[in-house]
């Protein structure tokens, strides 16, 4: 038992690189690539992950990093029986899908039907937002095929939920975008800020209005969803919720990607990371990369021993550090999102980022200010 690391939580496997939109903000570097992950990888993957003992309690296996839709219907069944052969009882093990909603059919609804299959798509809103960033390589809007796979889900009565990325201009439509979800039948939204990750070097958001435009956006959508019937259930207002409830417990918001191997990512290839899934196969001054080694020939014992392990571990361990120490926020948030740290500060070990000002400081003030005087329906309805 490996009793300091994990427990495995997320397990996020890279099934291509490839993806058939070219999104403005995206973080991805390689989504041009067709290659796909082999059989042979996959089984191995599982094996890994059995004879690491991270596994103590039931986790979920996202398909991300890439388009997961661009690969047929038939790889998934063979992959879930993949992992069903090495999941012992008792640690029950969840599929989760991300994908930008273009080619769902009724194939893939019929896989979604799955009991142990959640699925989320991607769209911005109306289609003037949504297009301004979520496009084909050629250049076309995407909106209308995205809503015709969403209209598949609603057909085959999938619950599914969106992620809509906020971007400077969509700071200005909270009411337009509730009206979209209601309108569309949504009814559990997460909302991403435009992060600087990667290839995505800038930011529309970095701007010196961007928190008062933020905080207004939230604060105006916290009384829209809290004023639906039932609540419009948003993911960031439920965990930040969640997060001024319990403040100081263990469970804190960031606690799973600071956390060495709560989350595991894995790359079509069988190259391996931990912390944040966004580092997996990007590049590393520092680090000479974030790959910890391969599935075919790395062993967990391997990899927690290696030179690079330890000095991500360590780097991320006193950027928590110096966030318990300097921010008034650290109880609502647990230390920040590594990978948000290094991409905007260059290092781990540091404190404040652009996406800590918006989606943790200035999210938890509108929390805050909800919850002062009478208890809000939306906190009730959580």
């Amino acid at each position: 038992m490996n009793e300091r690391f994990g427990p495995l939580d997320l397990l996020v496997i890279q099934p291509t690189p490839f993806c058939n939109l070219d999104c403005s903000y995206c973080y991805l570097p390689d989504r041009g690539n067709r290659r796909r992950i082999s059989s042979q990888t996959l089984e191995r993957i599982f094996a890994w992950v059995a004879e690491s003992g991270l596994v103590r309690r039931p986790y979920t296996i996202v398909w991300h990093a890439g388009e997961p839709l661009v690969l047929p219907t038939v790889f998934y069944e063979d992959a879930f029986a993949a992992a069903a052969r090495f999941t012992s009882s008792g640690h029950a093990v969840s599929h989760s899908f991300q994908t930008n909603g273009t080619l769902i059919n009724d194939k893939w609804c019929a896989l979604f039907q799955r009991p142990d299959v959640r699925v989320g798509v991607s769209v911005d809103g109306p289609a003037y937002l949504h297009d301004a960033r979520r496009r084909t390589r050629s250049g076309g809007g995407t909106h209308a095929r995205v809503m015709a796979g969403l209209a598949q889900l609603q057909r085959h009565c999938i619950p599914f939920h969106v992620i809509t990325v906020l971007t400077r201009e969509a700071l200005d439509y909270p009411d337009e975008l509730h009206a979209f979800y209601v309108d569309n039948g949504i009814e559990r939204v997460g909302f991403n800020v435009e992060e600087i990750e990667g290839p995505n070097e800038g930011s529309s958001l970095s701007v010196d209005d961007a928190a008062p435009r933020y905080r207004d956006f939230m604060s105006r959508f916290f009384d829209l969803a809290m004023a639906s019937d039932p609540p419009m259930r948003i993911r960031e207002f439920d965990n930040m919720i969640s997060a001024v409830m319990y403040a100081g417990e263990e469970g804190s918001l960031s606690a799973q990607e600071a956390s060495p191997f709560a989350i595991l990512s894995v790359d079509c290839e069988g190259s391996f990371s931990t912390f944040s899934p966004e580092l997996l196969g990007l590049p590393s001054e520092v680090y000479g990369g974030f790959g910890l080694g391969n599935v075919a020939s790395d062993s967990f014992a391997k990899a927690v021993a290696s030179d690079r392990f330890q000095a991500m571990a360590r780097d991320v361990g006193a950027g928590i550090a110096k966030c318990r120490r300097e921010c008034s926020y650290f109880r609502f948030c647990g230390g920040g999102a590594p990978a948000n740290k290094y991409f905007e500060n260059g290092s781990f070990d540091s404190t404040e980022t652009l996406f800590c000002r918006l989606h943790r400081k200035t999210l938890t003030e509108v929390v805050l200010s909800k919850m002062q005087g009478p208890r809000p329906r939306y906190v009730d309805a959580a």
